[in-house]
């Protein structure tokens, strides 16, 4: 059956619903639904993702969405599709950016605004110590002293693995559990599901509607959806070739090769090296090699 809407999995989805100056009330919908009711956002504007950093090769990282709330906050809002060698790492690294930026020069009390980092996840972690930990859905983190007190509640990550989130629709009882059921089923839907009949979510819909879209959209989202499947196709075969053999080295081995044969592919089809950075999470240096 053809699809009616667009998968969010996708670079061009999920900046088309929740990256667009017209989806700003979708976002601040979203991000409420994350944060509890005493720091709800009432307005946010987006921000140029090329002004984090201070070097060239800062800003050789991409951002799905950079916004700041009217209270000076800022949110990182990242779609990640694969695991990756270091992508903890990775988002510490981009939650520095948005916290330097905010220096400013002469006489300075040091008072900074929140960050906060989010990453929707299309995969799981799969290291938990705590086994009651590996069906969680979203994983918050602040960081804490020794006795477990919040140390500085002025930076967050917030990580949501889509994969264990397996409410039906008669089961959904927040506005969080609203949200990730539209990101997960989105592209599966022929109808509007009744439990979202209000007006954000009818925009949602209406801007995910495939019929709504220029032929150039379609032409961008059918590239992207090549890339995400490409990428998807890979990462799950080496997955299963690694389980296969039984050794770790077998899961290292077979994603990495899977990888380069996907940026080769890329390449060849012309696509642009930022976007196979983001595809990939591979340094722009090692893509230009290739």
């Amino acid at each position: 059956m053809k699809a009616k809407y667009i998968n969010p999995f996708t670079d061009f989805g999920f900046k088309k619903i929740f990256g667009e100056e017209a989806s700003k009330p979708l976002l601040i919908d979203f991000l409420n639904a994350l944060l509890p009711l005493h720091n709800q956002i009432a307005s946010l504007s987006f921000k140029n993702t090329e002004q984090l950093g201070q070097t060239d090769l800062d800003r050789k990282a991409i951002y799905d969405i950079y916004c700041e709330t009217g209270k000076g906050e800022k949110f990182i809002v990242e779609l990640q599709k694969a695991k990756q060698n270091y992508f903890i790492e990775r988002t510490v690294y981009y939650s520095t950016f948005p916290i330097r930026e905010q220096a400013e020069k002469g006489q300075w009390n040091y008072n900074l605004n929140a960050v906060y980092c989010i990453g929707i996840l299309d995969f799981t972690f799969d290291d938990y110590e705590n086994e009651s930990e590996k069906n969680e859905v979203v994983h918050t983190i602040k960081l804490k002293n020794q006795h477990g007190k919040v140390f500085y509640d002025k930076l967050t990550y917030i990580y949501l693995e889509m994969p264990n989130f397996i409410k039906p629709e008669n089961e959904l009882a927040t506005r969080l559990d609203q949200w990730l059921y539209f990101i997960k089923n989105l592209e599966d839907f022929q109808n509007i599901p009744a439990i979202f009949k209000d007006e954000v979510f009818a925009q949602a819909f209406e801007k995910a509607k495939l019929a709504n879209f220029k032929q150039d959209e379609l032409d961008r989202y059918e590239y992207s959806l090549k890339a995400f499947r490409d990428n998807k196709a890979t990462y799950d075969y080496a997955i299963e070739t690694a389980r296969e053999e039984g050794i770790s080295e077998g899961i290292a081995k077979g994603i990495n090769e899977g990888i380069l044969k996907v940026v080769r592919s890329l390449k060849e089809s012309g696509l642009s090296t930022d976007l196979i950075v983001k595809a990939t999470g591979l340094l722009a240096e090692d893509i230009e090699k290739l």
